[in-house]
């Protein structure tokens, strides 16, 4: 595992070494390679783009979905290129607005809790560091890879500016322990994937699909009492981004249940329809539906188990 690891970073290390005008020749020839000759889960991205544009001409739906995939190979090229890029270019290519929000709830001892999505480049929002005092301390949730070492070599590019990587399981005791010892935060969670059955609490109208969503972060930010932001995120040309703050609430055990991921989901939806090729459509988002969830599962004590009576009470579930 060692070997590999070490291998795959030489090969990393040197690609990234590359201008970013030469990634972009190799993200046009991978995007004639992954749209016209490969035909990469084209069928799921025009379906998910149908679907969530009704309204749209086909001819419409097939420039978002070009515009999609061109998208997609600058995101793979832009992210060999973290591992070695400059904090002074990727601060001129990532510009955040709006941080003095973060700022004037950190001075007022709030930690804070950043909804963001697979929108534009989410790899590049890991240089936050560079825009906020050194006294907060940066962190992104994500899931593990299982293949450790690439994991390793992930985490060693999103860790290089200074923010924090938080495998999902370790979330909570993570905030526990940074509230233990007085660090203030600010934790990134890209919230808009598809949930597994068991954590389906919640649903939303989010580009006209009934969707099951992620409630986490919600209940996270609730618990820590959290100040909540969303991470309204556009790219201004190929290579360059600008991401605003926009504040939520700074008062979350005061909302409703679900209320803020309400608030989420209307707000990436927004933030899509700017510019909808930006947005991770290759996602096989909407395959859990209410149905099939209603057929298969219930909701016991406020958890989700499946309707085999019989697994149930060998669980302890049911008597």
């Amino acid at each position: 595992m060692k070997i590999l690891y070490y291998i795959v970073l030489a090969v990393w290390y040197v690609f990234s070494l590359l201008p970013l005008r030469v990634h972009y020749v190799l993200s046009d020839i991978m995007f004639w390679m992954l749209y016209g000759l490969v035909g990469y889960r084209r069928k799921v991205v025009y379906e998910n783009l149908t679907e969530s544009f009704p309204e749209k001409s086909e001819e419409e739906l097939r420039k978002i979905e070009r515009g999609f995939y061109h998208f997609f190979c600058d995101y793979l090229v832009e992210t060999v290129k973290l591992m070695t890029i400059s904090r002074e270019e990727l601060k001129r290519r990532m510009v955040f607005k709006g941080t003095e929000l973060i700022e004037e709830s950190i001075d007022n001892g709030q930690s804070c809790a950043l909804y963001l999505g697979h929108l534009c480049n989410w790899e590049w929002v890991s240089s936050l560091p560079l825009w906020l005092s050194p006294k907060v301390h940066c962190g992104q949730i994500y899931h593990p890879i299982e293949n450790k070492a690439f994991d390793r070599l992930f985490l060693r590019s999103r860790q290089r500016m200074g923010a924090e990587s938080i495998a999902m399981q370790d979330t909570l005791r993570k905030m526990v322990d940074y509230r233990r010892i007085g660090q203030p935060v600010i934790i990134g969670y890209i919230s808009d994937q598809k949930p597994h059955w068991v954590n389906i609490h919640h649903w939303v109208d989010f580009l006209h699909h009934d969707t099951p969503v992620l409630t986490g972060t919600e209940r996270i930010a609730k618990k820590m009492n959290h100040a909540v932001f969303f991470l309204d995120i556009r790219r201004v040309r190929r290579g360059y981004y600008e991401a605003d703050f926009k504040l939520v609430t700074r008062e979350p055990q005061k909302m409703k249940d679900y209320e803020i991921t309400d608030i989420y989901f209307e707000m990436l939806e927004k933030n899509i329809r700017q510019a909808p090729e930006f947005w991770l459509w290759s996602h096989d988002r909407w395959s859990r539906t209410r149905k099939e969830f209603d057929e298969r599962f219930e909701v016991v004590n406020g958890k989700v188990i499946p309707k085999d009576t019989e697994i149930n009470r060998l669980c302890g579930l049911v008597k």
